[in-house]
């Protein structure tokens, strides 16, 4: 059977270059041709649509791509009939067609006589326009060789002399051609190589002997026709290809009604050729001449494109590790008359993983000390047929069973492929004097199984590790232990014990403890009994105590003097050693009583710190200002409504997160100022000293307050409405009315909507703003009384009479407190009815929200609710600009 197998390979690449016959073709033609004369046309695409090479049979005849066929020659037709083919190929497609032609020579027909002169006169071809020369490459001679006449109408009338310039005649080469003077014949003088000058275009002149050009320069083409004298060349000296062991061909379908054969690609030689291309002359074929080693052919060539596949369905590395193919080269399509070249391809067979590897010995045996760590204790060995060093031949080791504990552990030698077991943790004699493994083998690469091949199996082997027993030393179980101590604690503080046990008989007589020198000197640990206390106080905060962890080995000896290590790890657990404090204790808080925050650290760490707890311990002040939480390590600090203001050093306890109390004193000075430099460290008041008002002064102003009241109320009865005007002095007015009109004095201002404030004279002016629309001030030109008036339910002081009644004298002499005392607790009270209720319908009369428009001016606030109180607050007014100035002009009474 292996033998029938190339020949139908060798079958079907025959069929491959099937060829058909199209339809013929006849051309009727006189007996005597020409060179370059027409002979027919032929339609070709009606036999093959896409023609790549057109060639004919007969070398007398050339086809263009149109179709035309040309003589190459002259020639006579001695028969009545010449045939010959046309070749039609396109190599894509692998598809070859034929066209037969045939030439039918015409019957020549005698002329009548009466009409021979007319014949014989007759001019029936023009010469000076004639169609392209031909002569051919490396032609024999014999030189001067003729290849075109060319000729002029006008020589029947005139005396015509030609000639001729351009390529080959007068430059270079020069000398090729010439043209008679008289005849117009064209010469050449030696052979011409095509490759080197594939054709030329000279210019011919015909002129009479004065001089005159009857006839325009004719631009004539001589091609050089082309010679088979090139052989074909591959175009690298040897072809190195590589293709994987175990490659398939594959035979498929058919493709233009014929079998097309394609195997895997391993790759394609290329050959070139110089003679004229879309020739026979370079229409190349290929083919394998030998392999090496001579067995069955592993490999095909496509004869026209050169593409090599695989042939042999088993190519096996192991047995042929690369073929050595002779190819050849041929053109004129392969003809046995065409010429050759041969050529080399070598062609590697690349490794693919289709061997398994399999240990040498099916059974090792080994032994080992117990306690020994990190010890190679065997080497095993594989065989494997797959290329060495590539991933089909590396050994992949691994235990399969009897290493539960991870003891063992098995790796491969990169340089040998051997595997090494080695002990990675300590064997101990008394719980097993033997182990018994197996391990198993793989490669690096996936297996790919050949054909025809049964699934591979891993190989596996055991083996038997002994374990040797030896006098071994105290071990300390564990071997690493963990004691935490607390910060702070005090010096020789238990903190645990670490003790040793004998492996042999596992107790811990007779062992000695002691610690090495030259570690962190925090612990020490009792010979006997291993209890293990502390020897300072150990403080995160302290240099080398800030990692808060250190690692101290400890040493067991026994009575034969052997020696086992353990390590105790000692960790200092944050403790609450601080006390939370008050980073700032000095403040200075204004009449807008802006809070201030307390912001508390402390040194411990989580969870002995935040969040704090804020305590007033003082029952007093505690009642006069009060603490709400911000965040988890600030508070606020704010005064109640009635706190006075003056100078207070409030204790503040801070309470952190485990319970540490941190005792503070806040000093805060409660000044009646707009900004804090005011104060320059002194509570302002009227006096100008530290005043602090209790609650008993308080409710004496209030009283006082109302008995003056009393007293007003009183006269203003008594007096009725001829008690005289309170007289307001320029001196006072200038003070607080300002001259509008700086054209000319204005007229006095009656309007009762602007009115200066009565006690603005000395105490400065203050406007309260009720719900009743009730101020307490001085109305100017009417009736002055100072009464309590009821409004809506609450307690005003003002002038509420419109005329009629007799004004009251009075020196414009209010004092501060009493002011202060009467209006501070009623606005306080209309502030807080407003924020009772739910709807909010009256906060806009008492609660009024302004933006912050920058720093403010000596006169300070002029809302409704100005808690301007000193007598020099309104000193500014005596140093007006002179625009100003007059205008304040204009309200003095004059």
């Amino acid at each position: 059977m292996a033998p029938a197998f190339p020949r139908l390979v060798l079958g079907l690449l025959v069929l491959s270059l099937c060829c058909e016959a199209c339809k013929k073709v006849i051309f009727h033609v006189p007996s005597e041709l020409e060179a370059d004369m027409l002979v027919g046309r032929v339609d070709l695409k009606e036999c093959l649509q896409s023609a790549e090479f057109i060639s004919s049979s007969d070398g007398r005849f050339k086809v263009l791509e149109d179709g035309s066929v040309y003589t190459t020659s002259a020639l006579s037709l001695s028969a009545e009939k010449k045939t010959f083919t046309i070749l039609l190929k396109d190599i894509q497609e692998q598809v070859q067609k034929k066209i037969q032609v045939d030439l039918v020579k015409e019957e020549k027909k005698t002329p009548n006589k009466r009409h021979a002169r007319d014949t014989v006169l007759k001019r029936t071809k023009r010469r000076w326009g004639p169609i392209p020369s031909v002569m051919i490459e490396n032609s024999l001679g014999p030189f001067p060789l003729q290849i075109q006449q060319v000729q002029s109408d006008t020589a029947q009338n005139y005396t015509i002399y030609y000639s001729a310039s351009g390529p080959g005649i007068d430059q270079d080469p020069k000398g090729l051609f010439y043209i008679e003077r008289e005849t117009g014949n064209i010469f050449a003088t030696r052979a011409v190589d095509r490759e080197q000058y594939p054709s030329f275009q000279i210019i011919c002149f015909a002129t009479t002997p004065d001089g005159y050009s009857p006839e325009v320069p004719l631009v004539h083409t001589i091609r050089i026709e082309d010679d088979n004298d090139n052989a074909p060349y591959f175009t690298q000296d040897h072809f190195e290809f590589c293709v994987p062991e175990n490659s398939r061909p594959d035979l498929s379908g058919t493709k233009n009604r014929c079998i097309v054969f394609t195997g895997v690609f391993v790759g394609k030689v290329t050959a070139e050729d110089r003679d004229e291309p879309y020739t026979l002359h370079t229409t190349l074929k290929y083919r394998i001449v030998s392999q090496t080693p001579p067995i069955t052919p592993a490999f095909s060539l496509h004869g026209d494109t050169g593409v090599i596949s695989v042939l042999l369905p088993q190519l096996d590395r192991e047995l042929v590790p690369s073929y050595t193919l002779l190819v050849e080269v041929r053109d004129m399509a392969g003809q046995p008359f065409g010429l050759c070249t041969t050529g080399t391809v070598v062609i590697k067979i690349e490794d693919t993983n289709d061997n398994a590897p399999s240990f040498k010995q099916l059974q090792y045996e080994t032994r080992v000390e117990e306690n020994r760590v990190n010890v190679e204790i065997l080497r095993v060995s594989v065989v494997d047929l797959d290329e060495p060093g590539s991933p089909g031949s590396g050994a992949v080791y691994e235990i399969i069973r009897g290493n539960d504990d991870q003891a063992f552990e098995i790796t491969t030698d990169k340089n040998t492929n051997e595997g090494i077991l080695c002990v990675v943790k300590g064997l101990d004699y008394e719980t097993a004097k033997q182990r018994i493994l197996v391990i198993g083998v793989n490669n690096e690469a996936p297996y790919l199984l050949a054909p025809h091949s049964q699934q591979l199996s891993q190989s596996t082997s055991s083996v038997t590790v002994h374990v040797l027993d030896v006098d071994e030393g105290p071990v300390f179980k564990p071997c690493l232990l963990r004691l935490d101590v607390k910060e702070c604690e005090d010096i020789g503080t238990a903190i645990g014990r670490y003790v040793a046990e004998d492996p042999e008989n596992g107790n811990s007589e007779g062992i000695r403890y002691r610690i090495p020198p030259g570690q962190c000197n925090w612990i020490n640990i009792d010979e006997k009994s291993g209890e293990v206390r502390t020897v300072r106080v150990l403080d995160r905060d302290i240099g080398e105590m800030r990692r808060g962890q250190c690692n101290v080995t400890v040493l067991a000896i026994d009575r034969n003097g052997k020696t086992g290590t353990g390590t105790i790890q000692v960790c200092i657990v944050p403790g609450n050693k601080n006390f939370p404090r008050i980073t700032q204790t000095d403040y200075i808080m204004c009449r807008d009583r802006k809070p201030i925050c307390l912001t508390a650290q402390d040194g411990d760490e989580a969870p002995y710190s935040a969040p704090f707890v804020y305590r007033i311990t003082d029952r007093r002040l505690a009642s006069m200002w009060k603490l709400t939480p911000h965040d988890d390590n600030s508070w606020y600090l704010s005064p109640k409504s009635d706190t006075p203001y003056g100078i207070y050093e409030i204790p503040v306890t801070v309470i952190d997160n485990g319970g540490k109390r941190g005792e503070n004193i806040v000093r805060v000075n409660l000044c009646d100022c707009v900004t804090p430099t005011e104060c320059d460290g002194r509570a302002r008041q009227l006096s100008g000293g530290n005043v602090t008002l209790g609650l008993w002064a308080i409710l004496a102003m209030i009283l006082g307050s109302l008995l003056l009241l009393l007293i007003l109320i009183t006269i203003c009865g008594c007096c009725g409405a001829g008690a005289m005007h309170r007289q307001v002095t320029d001196d006072c007015a200038n003070h607080n009315l300002i001259i509008s009109n700086t054209e000319a004095p204005g007229e006095e201002v009656m309007d009762q909507n602007i009115i200066p404030l009565q006690n603005t004279c000395d105490q400065g002016g203050y406007g309260v703003k009720t719900g009743e629309q009730q101020t307490f001030e001085m109305v100017k030109g009417r009736g002055h009384t100072l009464e309590s008036v009821k409004g809506g339910g609450h307690q005003t002081l003002g002038s509420v009479k419109e005329g009629g009644g007799q004004t009251v004298m009075d020196t414009c002499r209010y004092s501060y407190s009493e002011w202060h005392n009467f209006t501070h607790p009623r606005l306080g009270e209309k502030v807080h009815l407003c924020r009772q209720d739910e709807e909010q319908k009256h906060s806009e009369d008492y609660l009024l929200s302004y933006n912050y428009e920058g720093k403010g001016s000596l006169a300070g606030s002029v809302g409704c609710c100005s808690d301007q109180h000193e007598e020099e607050a309104l000193d500014f007014l005596d140093q007006l600009e002179p625009k100003f100035r007059t205008l304040a002009e204009t309200c003095i009474k004059r």
